[in-house]
């Protein structure tokens, strides 16, 4: 950004008429998965086109095991959005440890410290965990925390995806603060949810911990995608133990008449404590085995089958799309916690979606709307936050947490990642019937003072660059 301000003697290029627009810094989705998909589609349209400019993976613990060849083939590709990564928890178990239902020894722990160590030197911001998800479920605190200390020690910030966001949400919030204080390092809370319908309204004391920890010192904030439905994997409605040792030992255990009838009694009472008595709250978003499952509930998919919808029908069925595990999006939280956890001034606004390839899938439409669906619902339509506090949540809080110094703001020096649109028009259109629809309303679109989307297409230029961690500079510098 050369300059601020009346620039009615200035010369440039090119003059964009900016009547009754907005000018806002590049949005920053703190919350993304793209490692399978960034490669595919370099052009990251359907983030682009909602105004994104930069985007965070490697979240939930699972990342690149070796960024330094992610980062260089992404830069020999070319990408047309800013990216930076987190370095995964559960990526560096998997391979000192494997899928093991046990406590890593002293040895272990340092196997994996080297490779976070290791992925900070190659430019991760940070050390992320996904302790609902195997095998980073496995694991006890102290090795979180000295996992988080090798990480902070290159300045990153820690985000996780907590060990509960229903019923024990309250313990979970106190584990991930304490990881940061002993560690030291920021704490970012991902896709912050109340995901259990017996305690949905209790977004209010989840909040009031998270600002007990703030007042006590530790750096917490948190994210969140504006939708009462969440999306990840299947495998999450089985039991943790169900999953030890990998796929094929849960196939095996699923096809034993006696495990199966253990995992099947332990889901019914999961259910139970959900408030739940059918799965028809679970939906397949991406099922390449059989596109005419997508967009169906497992319920509706048990009927398909020809089969009663019982609940032990339905049971049969996730143990028969397990073989080749879905994507699914979940119906799991209520609007008033919603509106609640996005009016908390720490809470930044992360899609957890992905980029994806146009048409393919029934994927959660939060990868092509969510920060549409913020300026439209919850600024413009229902008035929960400003626009401006809107703008801050999406730019100058996420770069403050990341270390992103050069963006977030329009300043002069600052890198030239900026949005403009119209407040009065801009619109998601993706929804769960049909959710590869791009958002309205995003005239310009620059990533590094590059045109890279204008009047509602993206234009193809690969301006985007990799954002890495101060861990690179010390890495640098130890080569020299």
């Amino acid at each position: 950004i050369a300059a601020v301000g009346d620039l009615r003697r200035a010369t440039a290029d090119r003059v964009v008429d900016a009547a009754q627009r907005v000018l806002a810094p590049g949005f920053i989705d703190v919350h993304t998965h793209v490692e399978g998909t960034v490669e595919k589609v370099p052009t990251a349209d359907n983030y682009i086109l909602d105004g994104v400019t930069t985007i965070v993976t490697g979240n939930c613990g699972g990342s690149s095991s070796d960024l330094a060849k992610f980062f260089e083939r992404l830069e020999k590709t070319g990408l047309s959005i800013n990216l930076a990564s987190l370095i995964g928890h559960n990526t560096v178990r998997r391979v000192v440890m494997g899928y093991e239902n046990r406590q890593a020894a002293p040895e272990e722990i340092e196997k994996m410290q080297a490779l976070v160590a290791k992925g900070m030197e190659d430019g991760a911001v940070g050390f992320s965990t996904g302790l609902i998800y195997t095998p980073g479920i496995y694991a006890n605190t102290e090795e979180v925390v000295a996992l988080a200390q090798a990480a902070a020690r290159y300045g990153g910030v820690y985000a996780s995806h907590m060990r509960d966001e229903g019923a024990k949400i309250l313990e979970a919030i106190e584990e991930a603060a304490l990881v940061g204080q002993r560690a030291g390092m920021p704490v970012q809370l991902s896709h912050f949810k109340i995901d259990n319908r017996r305690v949905w309204g209790s977004s209010d004391m989840s909040i009031g911990l998270v600002e007990k920890f703030r007042r006590a010192g530790v750096d917490v904030v948190v994210d969140q995608y504006p939708y009462d439905h969440s999306s990840t994997g299947l495998s999450i409605v089985l039991p943790a133990w169900a999953l030890e040792g990998g796929r094929k030992a849960a196939l095996d255990r699923l096809k034993d008449p006696a495990m199966a009838a253990k995992i099947r009694a332990e889901m019914i009472e999961r259910l139970k404590d959900k408030g739940l008595s059918s799965y028809s709250y679970a939906i397949v978003a991406s099922y390449p085995p059989n596109r005419d499952y997508e967009g169906k509930n497992i319920t509706e998919i048990t009927r398909l089958k020809g089969r009663e919808a019982t609940l032990e029908n339905e049971i049969a069925t996730i143990f028969e799309l397990m073989e080749d595990p879905p994507q699914m999006i979940y119906h799991s939280m209520c609007e008033e916690d919603v509106e609640r956890i996005l009016r908390y001034p720490n809470t930044a606004i992360g899609s957890d979606g992905g980029i994806r390839e146009f048409g393919v899938g029934m994927p959660h439409p939060r990868s092509y709307g969510t920060n549409a669906r913020v300026l439209a619902e919850y600024v413009r339509k229902r008035k929960v936050i400003t626009l401006e506090d809107a703008i801050r949540r999406m730019t100058s809080l996420p770069a403050r947490t990341f270390g992103f110094r050069d963006r977030g703001l329009v300043r002069e020096g600052m890198a030239a990642d900026l949005v403009l649109f119209d407040p009065a028009k801009v619109q998601d259109k993706a929804t769960y019937q049909k959710p590869h629809q791009y958002s309205e309303g995003f005239d310009l679109v620059l990533v590094n003072g590059v045109v890279v989307a204008e009047n509602g297409g993206v234009t193809g230029a690969r301006s985007g660059r990799i954002l890495r961690g101060a861990g690179a500079a010390v890495n640098a510098k130890m080569k020299q």
